[in-house]
């Protein structure tokens, strides 16, 4: 006898139905599994036999053939574990009588018949959605991810036998509860009220949060550069529903969402300096996972000393950072990920980190300064909007009991320009600032003859490029939001251009 099972394959962010047939014939006693399948499930064979048994009920000695269609599309993961499992019951007519048709089964199965959780099924259940499925039968330790999808009928098992009890109509499944999203409350330890003096990168941190712009900090160590990248997130405005499942996709997908039905709170990815260029941009020796620049999609991707990060893997952002998405190739396939992510990096000025301090003497030669600022490219430090140089503080400062500007009061200025700026891009497919392409710059940044002098002074003086010349219109943008105003004046343009004089 034939059985069909619906389940769904993942490939990238997007899911593959896939048709799960079982044929049991007479001959000598095996399971066969066809259809591409990777190691992972092959070796289901294993766990589907040993969970049946484990579930009191009867495994096959007969010829099984399982085929997992289209038979071109590789399989991947431990999620094709239950409707195999069901499938094979059905053949050999275990559950008679129990139609499984319009339900899409995902979940990996225990020894002893458990269902343990899969990666991946946000994504999977809301392609299957949009493909017109609407019943599905997952995991329990799924179930939180699952219920914040609307207009769809979720039952969560935690067995094999569970599940079975369900079709039957012996002991049905309630469905799962539709979840409410609220943005993350979430306590920070660190917060702008604990950084002492700094105006400057204090102000730039704001600009750049408001816009979502690229920012650099230079400075010699002790100077409180990685203290003030650690505040961006508590000055960030609160996700969207939207950006919230964007974010939530990527990370079911890779694996690290945890026991979080969802994640709201913006991503801060701090990967460390060795880690390669697969490991920032994804991919892998044959499936395609996201990478860490993927994991911090509309969050922030901090690279701390961002000279002593490799060359090429570095390089490999500068075409995320325009495009806002990375394509990759590996054998596995070719699968394009969201990378719209603020880039926030920290430097010293110099081997030593003392050049152009106040308080302390640099013991490089030029030529060396030279080389250690050349390991992060032209090309690269022209994509980032602000840069930043941060000196140290003065001990009385440190010391001051006067209570700096906190984080909440911070946020709530970003979150007003935020509110502007979807207001203007509304249906422009743009949502900061630092996303407007040369159409949008025409239509929302016109400049005075005032501002247009002073650019063309700074464009010849620093001799900027053209990208510099439009990302400083973009910060001016930004500035002119936080300030209330509608038009980009000569202060705001005067401070744009300040952020762009670090020199490489």
């Amino acid at each position: 006898m034939i059985s069909k099972v619906t389940s769904f394959a993942l490939t990238g962010l997007d899911g593959v139905p896939v048709e799960v047939e079982t044929d049991i014939n007479n001959g000598l006693p095996a399971c066969e599994l066809v259809g591409l399948p990777d190691a992972a499930v092959k070796e289901s064979r294993e766990r589907v036999r040993s969970a049946i048994k484990n579930s009191a009920r009867r495994f096959p000695v007969n010829k099984i053939t399982v085929n997992l269609a289209p038979a071109d599309l590789r399989k991947e993961g431990s999620c094709f574990d239950l409707p195999i499992a069901v499938g094979i019951l059905k053949a050999s007519e275990q559950l008679s009588g129990v139609s499984c048709e319009g339900v899409v089964f995902l979940g990996e199965l225990a020894l002893g018949g458990a269902l343990r959780p899969v990666a991946g099924i946000l994504p999977l259940l809301i392609a299957a959605k949009a493909r017109g499925f609407s019943t599905f039968v997952i995991p329990e330790g799924n179930a939180r991810e699952a219920s914040y999808i609307e207009g769809i009928t979720v039952y969560a098992a935690r067995s094999l036998a569970a599940v079975l009890d369900h079709l039957s109509g012996a002991s049905p499944l309630a469905p799962v509860a539709a979840s409410r999203y609220e943005a993350s409350a979430a306590e920070y330890r660190s917060d702008l009220a604990f950084v002492k003096g700094q105006p400057v990168a204090r102000r730039a941190l704001e600009v750049a949060a408001a816009g979502g712009h690229n920012i650099l900090l230079v400075g010699p160590p002790g100077t409180g550069k990685t203290m003030l990248a650690r505040c961006i997130p508590t000055i960030m405005p609160d996700m969207t529903f939207d950006e919230a499942l964007e974010v939530t996709k990527i990370h079911s997908v890779a694996g690290v969402l945890g026991g979080e039905g969802i994640v709201s709170a913006r991503p801060f990815r701090s990967p460390h300096h060795t880690a390669t260029t697969v490991a920032m941009c994804g991919g892998g020796s044959r499936s395609v996972r996201p990478g860490e620049i993927s994991l911090a999609h509309n969050g922030v991707l901090f690279l701390d000393e961002m000279p002593e990060y490799h060359r090429s893997t570095l390089e490999a952002l500068r075409q995320p950072l325009e495009d806002g998405f990375i394509t990759v190739t590996r054998a596995g396939g070719t699968i394009a990920y969201p990378a719209n992510f603020m880039l926030c990096a920290s430097m010293n000025p110099c081997p030593c980190g003392n050049y152009g301090s106040r308080d302390k003497v640099c013991t490089c030669t030029p030529a060396a300064i030279h080389k250690y600022r050349a390991r992060v490219s032209g090309p690269l430090l022209d994509r980032i909007d602000i840069q930043v140089e941060v000196d140290s503080v003065k001990y009385d400062d440190l010391a001051a009991d006067a209570a700096e500007e906190s984080s909440a009061a911070v946020k709530a200025r970003v979150e007003r320009a935020r509110a502007v700026q979807r207001a203007r891009f509304a249906g422009e497919g743009v949502r900061v600032n630092a996303d407007m392409g040369e159409r949008e710059l025409r239509a929302f940044c016109p400049l005075s003859s005032a501002c247009e002098e002073i650019l063309r002074l700074s464009f010849e003086r620093l001799k900027l490029s053209a990208r510099a010349r439009s990302r400083i219109i973009k910060v001016a943008r930004t500035i002119a939001d936080l300030a209330g105003s509608e038009t980009i004046e000569t202060p705001h343009i005067l401070e744009a251009v300040s952020y762009r004089q670090y020199e490489a």
